[in-house]
C-alpha cells in the first residue's frame, strides 16, 4: 500500500517547507531498499527516510533514527560523496507522477556551486533512486540494462530519461470541465474512466471521486478533491493491523476498517510503516529462505527414511522365503523358473507362499541372496532409527530458527542468527565476523501485579536468558513440545500469583508456533531444574519437576 501521485503533491509541499535550505549532514543505509538522509535546518535535525521496497515505496520524515548497515554499500558511499555537506535547493515532483526530485547545491572544483539531483522514483516494483548531475546519471541503486528493459535503461554516464509519459490530464492545471468531458467520452465504467483521464490518480483517489460524483456530479466531485489536496487531511484506514488505504485527503467512500487521522502526511506514512513492518533487517529474508529450504530437505529425508524403515521391518519376509526355498530346493531345477509356489513351512493351516527367483543364478544362490537381504535389512533398522531421530531433532532445531527469524527485527538479532547458522554448518562464513557492540535485549513485559517477565527472541537469547540472566528461583516457561521462546518470570524468590503465571503462560503461547491456537499446553518449572545437555544445540534444554497449564495463544 503506497501513496498515489495525487497524494504525493501535498507530501512534496510538506517536505519542501521543512527541508529546503537545510544541510545534508549524513546519509545512511538500513538495507538494500531503505536509506535515511539527516538534514540540519533551522537548528533542528530531520530524518528523511527513502524506501524503494516494492511492496511499500515511500519518502517521508521519521522521528526515530533507524539501525544502519555496519558497512555502507557502494551506492550509499556515492551518495555521501556527492550529497553530504550540500544544501537542499528544492524538492519537487514531476507533474503528478510518483517521481520526486531533490536538488542539492554544493561547492565543487574551483569554488563553483554545482547542483546534483536525487531522483526518487516510487513506482512499485520499478522503484529506484538515481543520482543525476548535468542531466547524466552518476549512479543508481538499481542499474537497468538492455537485458532488463528495452524501453528505458538506467546506467552510469547515460542521459537521465523520465519514464514514458501517459496521455492524462493534470487536475491542478486542466479545467475540471475538460477532465469531465474526457471521462464522459471513455467507454469504461466511471472509476476506470477517471483513472484513464486523470494523471496521478490511484485506486483510493478514483473511488473517492466516483463516490462524490454519485452524491452530486462529476464536476463538483473533481472540484472538491482538488480543493481537499490544498488543505490535506491525511488518513489511514486499517483493519486488524492490515492497511486498507492511505491518502492525503479524507476518504468518505470507505465504510469498513478503523480510520486514523494525522497532522502530517509523514506521520501517517510512519504509522503505516509500523503496521506493515516494512523495515526488514538485511539478510533476514535470505536466512528465512535458507532455513525453509533446510526444513524442506530434512522433511523429505524423513519421508525417505521412513520408507526404508518400512522395508527393513519386512526383513522377516526374506528369511521366511530363504527358509522355505532351502527346504524345497531339491524339488526345482536351476535357471528354470521365475518363481515357485510351495507350502509355507511356518503356516499351521497349510497356506502356500510364492517365492520370486532370479533365473540367472542357481537355487542355492537365490537362498543365499535372500539371507543376505535379510541380514542387511536387520542391520539397517537400527541405523535408520538413529537417522530418523537425528532428523527429527534437526527439524525441531530448524523450526526454532524459523521462529527466531520471525521475532527478530534488529541487526544485532539477525547477526546472532547468522552466527548460529555458521556454527551449525548451514551457512559458510563469507565475511569477517564482527563482535556485536551491544547484545540485543529480550522482550520485556510487566504482569498486572508489576512482576517483570522476559522473553527470548532467538536461541542465543534463550540460552542467555535461562542460564545467565535468570535466577535459580525464577520461573521458566515453554510451550510443551512446541517450538517457542523461553519465558522467565522474575520472582525474586517469591512464588508468582496464579494471575501472573497465567499471564506469562499466555505470552509463552503467543511467542510460539502455536500462536493463535486455543488450549496450548505450557510447561513451567523453577530455573534451577532447567539444564543444558553437553553438546546440545543452542536453545535446547531439558527440565524436570514441571507442571503444565493450558492457555489460549
Amino acid at each position: 500500500m503506497n501513496l498515489d501521485g495525487f497524494s504525493m503533491r501535498p507530501l512534496v509541499s510538506e517536505l519542501a517547507k521543512i527541508l529546503t535550505g537545510g544541510r545534508v549532514d549524513k546519509i545512511t543505509q538500513q538495507n538494500k531498499a531503505n536509506f535515511t538522509i539527516t538534514v540540519r535546518n533551522f537548528g533542528q535535525s530531520h530524518l528523511l527516510r527513502i524506501s524503494v521496497a516494492p511492496q511499500n515505496p515511500s519518502i517521508h520524515l521519521v522521528q526515530k533514527a533507524p539501525e544502519n548497515l555496519p558497512e555502507p554499500p557502494t551506492f550509499c558511499m556515492v551518495l555521501r560523496k556527492n550529497l553530504e555537506g550540500g544544501r537542499i535547493a528544492e524538492i519537487r515532483q514531476f507533474e503528478l507522477d510518483r517521481i520526486i526530485f531533490i536538488d542539492v547545491d554544493s561547492i565543487g572544483a574551483g569554488g563553483k556551486i554545482q547542483t546534483v539531483t536525487l531522483a526518487v522514483e516510487l513506482i512499485g516494483k520499478y522503484s529506484n533512486i538515481i543520482l543525476v548531475s548535468d542531466g547524466k546519471i552518476v549512479d543508481a541503486l538499481k542499474k537497468i540494462g538492455t537485458n532488463s528493459s528495452r524501453v528505458r535503461t538506467v546506467l552510469p554516464n547515460q542521459i537521465y530519461q523520465l519514464p514514458p509519459a501517459q496521455n492524462k490530464l493534470d487536475i491542478f492545471s486542466a479545467s475540471v470541465e475538460e477532465i469531465a468531458a474526457r471521462v464522459e467520452s471513455e467507454p469504461a465504467r466511471i472509476d476506470k474512466a477517471i483513472m484513464n483521464a486523470c494523471q496521478g490518480f490511484g485506486p483510493q483517489t478514483v473511488r473517492e471521486v466516483a463516490y462524490q460524483a454519485e452524491l452530486t456530479n462529476l464536476t463538483d466531485a473533481l472540484e472538491k478533491i482538488r480543493a481537499a489536496a490544498e488543505n490535506p487531511a491525511p488518513c489511514l484506514v486499517e483493519d486488524n493491523g492490515k492497511v486498507l488505504a492511505l491518502s492525503a485527503v479524507k476518504l468518505n467512500y470507505l465504510r469498513g476498517g478503523s480510520v486514523q487521522t494525522f497532522g502530517t502526511i509523514s506521520e501517517m506514512l510512519e504509522a503505516a510503516d509500523e503496521l506493515t513492518g516494512s523495515y526488514t533487517p538485511p539478510d533476514k529474508e535470505k536466512f528465512a529462505r535458507l532455513v525453509h529450504n533446510e526444513l524442506k530437505r530434512a522433511t523429505n529425508k524423513i519421508s525417505v527414511l521412513e520408507t526404508e524403515l518400512a522395508a527393513a521391518e519386512d526383513a522377516d519376509d526374506w528369511r521366511i522365503r530363504a527358509d522355505n526355498l532351502s527346504t524345497y530346493r531339491y524339488q526345482f531345477k536351476d535357471h528354470a523358473d521365475d518363481s515357485v509356489t510351495v507350502e509355507n513351512i511356518y503356516s499351521e493351516t497349510g497356506e502356500e507362499i510364492s517365492i520370486p527367483l532370479d533365473r540367472r543364478v542357481t537355487i542355492a544362490a537365490n537362498v543365499q541372496n535372500f539371507y543376505k537381504k535379510y541380514d542387511k535389512l536387520k542391520r539397517s533398522t537400527a541405523h535408520i532409527l538413529e537417522q530418523i531421530s537425528k532428523c527429527r531433532d534437526e527439524i525441531a532445531y530448524l523450526e526454532s530458527l524459523e521462529h527466531a527469524l520471525t521475532a527478530s527485527n534488529s541487526l544485532a538479532e539477525i547477526e546472532e542468527i547468522r552466527a548460529e547458522l555458521v556454527d551449525g554448518g548451514y551457512l559458510k562464513e563469507n565475511r569477517k565476523r564482527t563482535a556485536l557492540s551491544k547484545k540485543p535485549e529480550p522482550y520485556r513485559f510487566t504482569a498486572p501485579d508489576g512482576t517483570e517477565i522476559l522473553i527470548g527472541k532467538n536461541n542465543a537469547q534463550n540460552d542467555r536468558l535461562t542460564f545467565k540472566i535468570a535466577e535459580p528461583d525464577d520461573i521458566w516457561l515453554h510451550t510443551k513440545e512446541i517450538t517457542g521462546s523461553h519465558v522467565i518470570i522474575r520472582c525474586g524468590g517469591i512464588e508468582p500469583s496464579a494471575e501472573t503465571l497465567l499471564y506469562a503462560a499466555g505470552l509463552a503461547a503467543k511467542f510460539s508456533k502455536a500462536s493463535g491456537s486455543s488450549k496450548v499446553p505450557v510447561d513451567y518449572t523453577h530455573c534451577r531444574f532447567v539444564k543444558k545437555p553437553s553438546g546440545a544445540k543452542p536453545g535446547f534444554v531439558i527440565f524436570t519437576n514441571q507442571h503444565t497449564i493450558y492457555v489460549d495463544g
